[in-house]
């Protein structure tokens, strides 16, 4: 990866950083509001997909990428492992649209806490990465935590791990296949937009489509596309130009956007609930007091080795 040497490129880029986790952690109220109009998690996934099509091929053309999509479309195999991605990141849109509509806003948020340390814990199984033990500890407290929210709500956390397993396996997948980030998204959108547009067809001809039915609900369905293209563009664009250690700890901006959402909306938030969140959150500190000393230890070997001029 590489980052900026220039001050206004790296200000630019944390904005960008920044700005992509905003969006995904208030992105439930958009769903949410969506829901209120009687749409149906799974048009709202349909849409989402659909009208993510025009922004990422007008973000493959912005990037000059459109002969690397020509190369992926000729590939078997690399069309294979983008149709898994495809598959693993539409399991984890639906999920997490149906949850924030469903009441389960703290559960979901709850999932994309311990998604870094569940990625933590596939790159030393799959990839061969060293896990300290801070690494260690920030995972063993996530999994008392995982435990406590378990006891809290009285069975396992479905829906928190199955957001942070869909997802994670997302990036693990996505970590093997050569294709930038502006073409694996396109072709992503068109493996699950043939569907996506099937079913918004059968829905408009049997009467329960709500595209075209009202200028505000298909403001919002329009307005889904966007929303899921242009923060994976800027997350793309920033994590190329600031330190990893940076967008880790912009990570957990999102989730704690919308454990704030779950909070005043009055989910419930009992003693063992906010207990298996401080396991969680205790994790995530540790996780990035860690990402945070592995930075400057490399920071300061590299100054050692530069000779003064």
């Amino acid at each position: 990866m590489t980052t900026s040497s220039e001050p206004g490129d790296s200000r630019l880029a944390l904005g960008a950083g920044i700005g992509c986790y905003l969006i995904w952690g208030f992105v439930p109220l958009a769903f949410q509001a969506m829901g209120r109009l009687g749409v149906g998690p799974f048009e709202i996934l349909a849409h989402r997909i659909l009208w993510s099509l025009p922004p990422a091929a007008l973000f493959v053309w912005l990037a000059g990428q459109g002969g690397q999509v020509r190369v992926v479309l000729r590939r078997p195999k690399v069309l294979a492992w983008l149709g898994l991605s495809s598959l693993l990141v539409a399991i984890n849109w639906i999920i997490f649209i149906w949850s924030v509509n469903a009441g389960h806003l703290l559960e979901a948020s709850l999932g994309y806490y311990i998604l870094p340390l569940i990625n933590m814990a596939a790159g030393a199984a799959l990839f061969r990465e060293r896990i300290d033990r801070l690494g260690y500890l920030a995972m063993a407290l996530a999994a008392v935590g995982v435990a406590v929210q378990a006891l809290a709500i009285g069975a396992v956390p479905v829906i928190s791990v199955a957001l942070a397993v869909s997802f994670g396996g997302y990036g693990i997948v996505r970590k093997r296949v050569a294709a930038d980030a502006q073409t694996g998204f396109l072709v992503e959108c068109l493996a699950v937009g043939i569907p996506a547009l099937a079913y918004i067809v059968w829905l408009a001809k049997t009467g329960h489509g709500h595209f075209g039915t009202g200028a505000g609900v298909t403001a919002w369905l329009l307005a889904a596309g966007p929303m899921t293209a242009i923060p994976l563009v800027l997350f793309a664009w920033a994590a190329r130009r600031i330190p990893l250690s940076f967008m880790g700890f912009l990570q957990f901006l999102s989730p704690t956007i919308s454990f704030v959402i779950g909070l005043v909306e009055g989910e419930a938030f009992t003693v063992l609930r906010a207990l298996s969140f401080l396991f969680i959150w205790a994790g995530a500190a540790v996780f990035l007091w860690g990402a945070w000393t592995r930075a400057r230890s490399v920071r300061i070997a590299i100054a050692e080795a530069t000779p003064a001029e």
